[in-house]
């Protein structure tokens, strides 16, 4: 036993000596590349390189998943609300007074290349030629409107969407929304193999534009703290943040949570509230919310150990999934950051370049705080509050007939008889938006449709109705063509299809 203690010794010595070395060659080539930028940069890339190498020196750190599986719990029963508890609440007659203490926050560092899009994914069109910052600002519009309020928005863009997104700003100078925007960190993108930083220089564009990554949303505490910002906002009187993403269409502001948190039942304030929803069979990925060492903890896939991932999956055992529609304290976020208190696992993201390069790149996930902050709360939420764009599959379900827009907020139709939406799989034909759009003459019915999967040369026309169960696959080298005004309910349809006007 003493001599495989010396040499479990001896193993952590040297892993140590290692870590130790590759933390410095990792410092001299950061050192190299702030001596690239130039003066009017240098601050601002000393501030992203300075968080870098503290992400950096926790993940030579840790080892492993970062959840000990043996330690997490369900959660107390009383950390989750029910919403229609917090809706029963009711609202005060003063609810103008606390809507001025909000400031919405929108996650807005994503380009649209999922999609096919060039340029920042806010920008594509979801809606009556409506984009996602457009139905974002709507609303934020009229809710100023409604009760005379001052509600601003702010944009938390990455070097990638920064310059389109303040281009497009514009359009809204006499729009009754104050919007400000800042930047999340630029972090270099490392080598796999040596675990070195592959950009050279400070430059992100050009041959440079791969060698850089905004890294993850759990960025914000520290991007929006050090823009100044943060302390802007809480001068001018703002209390909370209601944070989300900016593709998730069903992430409105709702003054039944926004006053749960002034005016809390108990007296005594949440600084962080997640927004969660029921797993369905889709969701199986999404974080969920567990009590790990008596405190509220996000558990994402990525950090449960291999032998336990079915487990995860199950809807039976971990029954919601977090929206990531997050209301925070703008006070707590200060007192945390000043104290470098606010811990969040890393994220290890490994991608391929388009030269065949394999790099990793670390990231955070917002969140993952919720640990870090006093007296957290999960509210579980009706569905209709996570109707996130992710895929032209889900682009078709927010086009259609299925919801109606009102002052930048979709709801369900009334006419829909129940309250889940369709599932929809499109197939590789219609995953870039401009064949998407190419591919449908007009938008179909889908008011009575329960399932829909389209593969292969698909194209529908105008008016097309579809109900219940249809399936359309055209085989490699066929065509299908719905004809104009056609109605499938509980339809098959393969082969070759081509109905061509007389």
């Amino acid at each position: 036993d003493f001599s495989k203690a010396m040499s479990q010794a001896g193993t952590s010595q040297f892993q140590e000596v290692i870590r130790q070395e590759l933390e410095y060659s990792m410092k001299v080539e950061l050192d190299k590349i702030l001596a690239t930028a130039p003066s009017n940069e240098l601050e601002h890339t000393k501030k992203d390189l300075e968080g870098f190498k503290k992400l950096f020196h926790r993940f030579l750190q840790e080892k492993g998943p970062s959840v000990d599986w043996e330690k997490i719990q369900r959660p107390p029963e009383d950390s989750i609300q029910p919403y229609e508890k917090i809706k029963a609440r009711g609202l005060p007659d003063n609810i103008a007074s606390v809507l001025n203490k909000l400031v919405v926050v929108k996650l807005n560092g994503g380009l649209g290349t999922s999609m096919g899009c060039k340029g920042p994914k806010s920008l594509i069109g979801v809606r009556n030629e409506n984009t996602f910052l457009d139905l974002t600002v709507q609303q934020i519009e009229h809710l100023n409107k409604s009760y005379n309020t001052d509600v601003p928005l702010v944009l938390m863009n990455s070097f990638n969407t920064d310059d389109d997104t303040k281009k497009i700003l514009q359009k809204y100078s006499h729009s009754r929304v104050k919007i400000y925007t800042f930047n999340q960190s630029r972090y270099p993108r490392i080598n796999k193999e040596t675990l070195l930083p592959i950009a050279k220089d400070v430059s992100y564009s050009g041959e440079n534009t791969e060698c850089w990554y905004p890294p993850g949303h759990g960025d914000i505490y520290g991007s929006f703290y050090n823009s100044g910002l943060l302390d802007n906002l809480i001068g001018e009187g703002k209390e909370y943040i209601f944070v989300s993403n900016i593709d998730n269409l069903g992430a409105t502001v709702d003054l039944y949570i926004l006053n749960h948190l002034m005016n809390p039942p108990n007296g005594k304030r949440c600084e962080f509230v997640m927004e969660v929803t029921n797993k369905t069979r889709a969701d199986v990925k999404g974080g969920t919310l567990t009590q790990y060492e008596n405190k509220l903890r996000l558990v994402e896939i990525a950090q449960v150990p291999k032998a336990h991932v079915d487990e995860f999956k199950s809807v039976s055992k971990f029954k919601i999934f977090n929206t990531n529609n997050l209301w925070i304290a703008l006070s707590a976020i200060k007192r945390l950051q000043e104290r470098n208190a606010i811990d969040m696992e890393i994220i290890v993201n490994p991608k391929t370049l388009d030269g065949g390069l394999n790099v990793i790149q670390l990231e955070t996930a917002v969140g993952a705080a919720i640990k870090s902050f006093e007296n957290s709360l999960g509210i579980n939420v009706p569905r209709s509050r996570f109707l996130p764009v992710k895929t032209t599959s889900d682009l078709l379900l927010v086009m259609s007939n299925l919801y109606s827009l009102n002052a930048g907020s979709l709801t369900m139709s009334e006419k829909r008889e129940f309250p889940t939406v369709p599932l929809v799989k499109l197939g590789s034909s219609f995953t870039k938006v401009q064949d998407y759009l190419r591919r449908f003459e007009s938008i179909p019915d889908m008011l009575e449709l329960d399932h829909l999967t389209v593969s292969g040369d698909v194209t529908f026309g105008k008016n097309v109705s579809l109900k219940g169960t249809v399936i359309i696959i055209a085989n490699h080298g066929d065509r299908i063509d719905i004809p104009a005004g056609a109605v499938l309910e509980n339809k098959i349809v393969s082969g070759n299809l081509r109905i061509l006007d007389h």
